[in-house]
């Protein structure tokens, strides 16, 4: 596709914070100081929304003065949980289903967080911007290539940033931060192949009317890779894409679909309706894609069928680690490991090399656990204090726009190539060929 002639912004140097350096890049940036509060706005307090709200509420200088969800009770609840944190009563949006809109024009905000069902989240992202204020999205922050670059055009010309900065899967997890750290200080040696995936029973969720239902119809709809961020949020950063390597092209393929059917007509009968609606989207989807620099990523996804989560592997020159859910985590580093060609527990090798961020971060207990649909924890998240950090110092979150973007797009990207049997479909540069002078993903 044709690429719209885009602005050149002068980058800014990172500010180090607390001990964290995050790369500026070029963005306006709202730096509220510790006595000027952040004014968060939020869409979508459902249960994870609802998370994200309650963790804000417990952030000393977080201020929520606008809220937006087209259910009422959700909406309500939001309202209630905001006055009990001792704060104004906020405006609340939720006539039509696109009242965001009149969120974003008439609200002074620092921040619009968005954690509505998928289709709403680029349309947000770009409301937001346009308004003058920088958005963070709950996964997908895009579903279509179109999306993908409106979202980057509107981002470089507002001078606003839209991420997926509150995902959590490299930042939070027990092991990725550990990872990454030896990967950054050559114990893997080079990084060759990683696999990683969102395999993840919901069934139950996809029929349940109360929890995100929704996403039934995107597997009746659609077939491919439909949910990468949690993978790629962790492989991107360990293999660079976009700091200083970027993706090449991808290739997927989608098993038959029978799981959805099944599990319909064992707990419904054989007459419910979806106990025979075709299902577009395979029960198991493959998808591998290869950076221009020879690196080669393996993706999983697969929502339909009976299974405990499954398994990280990041593949060096000099050794390997994997985890796998319930099977614990391993390592194997080639003359080092005590045994040959077999693993060895990855705990110690974690605890020397867990990122010094991860140790360091010893945030004050909160009155009462996190509510809503994450870890119900008596700390700030630290994907969170990232966020408000960056915001105070005027920094981008460190998995910026083209970060955000680029995981997304798997997505469309794999339905194109098993609608084209497996056929190579070319990744966009949504870097514009700032790849290759883009710094690694560093946290110091």
């Amino acid at each position: 596709m044709s690429i719209i002639k885009r602005r050149d912004f002068v980058k800014m140097s990172a500010v180090a914070a607390g001990g964290l350096a995050l790369p500026g890049l070029g963005f306006a940036q709202i730096t509220p100081n510790e006595e000027k509060p952040l004014r968060i706005g939020f869409v979508g307090v459902g249960g994870r929304g609802s998370y994200h709200l309650d963790a804000a509420l417990g952030i000393k200088g977080v201020v929520v003065p606008a809220v937006c969800d087209i259910n009422v009770t959700n909406l309500h609840r939001a309202k209630r949980w905001v006055e009990e944190a001792g704060q104004p009563t906020p405006t609340l949006y939720g006539k039509t289903d696109t009242d965001y809109v009149r969120m974003c024009e008439q609200e002074d905000l620092d921040l619009v967080i968005c954690a509505t069902s998928w289709k709403w989240h680029a349309p947000i992202c770009i409301a937001a911007m346009k308004n003058d204020k920088h958005v963070v999205t709950e996964i997908p922050i895009i579903l279509t290539i179109d999306e993908a670059w409106e979202v980057i055009e509107t981002s470089e010309k507002t001078g606003k940033w839209a991420t997926l900065a509150l995902e959590q899967a490299l930042v939070e997890s027990g092991y990725a931060m550990a990872v990454l750290n030896m990967i950054q200080k050559g114990v893997l040696g080079d990084v060759i192949h990683c696999e990683g995936g969102y395999i993840h029973d919901l069934r139950m969720v996809k029929f349940s009317p109360t929890e995100e239902p929704w996403r039934l119809q995107h597997s009746i709809d659609r077939n491919g890779n439909l949910y990468p961020g949690h993978p790629m949020n962790k492989l991107m950063a360990m293999t660079d894409i976009n700091h200083g390597d970027r993706l090449d092209y991808i290739v997927s393929m989608s098993s038959g679909a029978t799981a959805l059917n099944e599990y319909t007509q064992k707990l419904y009968g054989d007459k419910h309706p979806y106990a025979s609606t075709p299902m577009n989207q395979g029960d198991v989807n493959v998808s591998l894609l290869r950076t221009v620099k020879g690196k080669m990523l393996t993706l999983n996804f697969d929502t339909n069928t009976p299974h405990p989560r499954g398994i990280y592997k990041v593949q060096g020159s000099k050794g390997s680690f994997m985890a796998a859910s319930g099977l614990g985590s391993h390592m194997y580093v080639e003359g080092i490991s005590p045994k040959s060609h077999q693993w060895e527990s990855a705990k110690e090798w974690i605890e020397k090399y867990q990122h010094p961020v991860v140790k360091n971060y010893n945030p004050p207990p909160r009155t009462q656990a996190i509510r809503g649909h994450g870890e119900r924890g008596m700390k700030t998240p630290l994907t969170w204090h990232l966020l408000v950090q960056a915001l105070r110092t005027g920094n981008t979150p460190f998995f910026d726009v083209y970060d955000s973007v680029t995981s997304s797009a798997v997505s469309p990207l794999s339905e194109q190539s098993v609608a084209q049997k497996g056929q190579p479909i070319p990744f966009p540069d949504f870097t514009k060929g700032k790849w290759e002078s883009r710094p690694p993903i560093k946290f110091q």
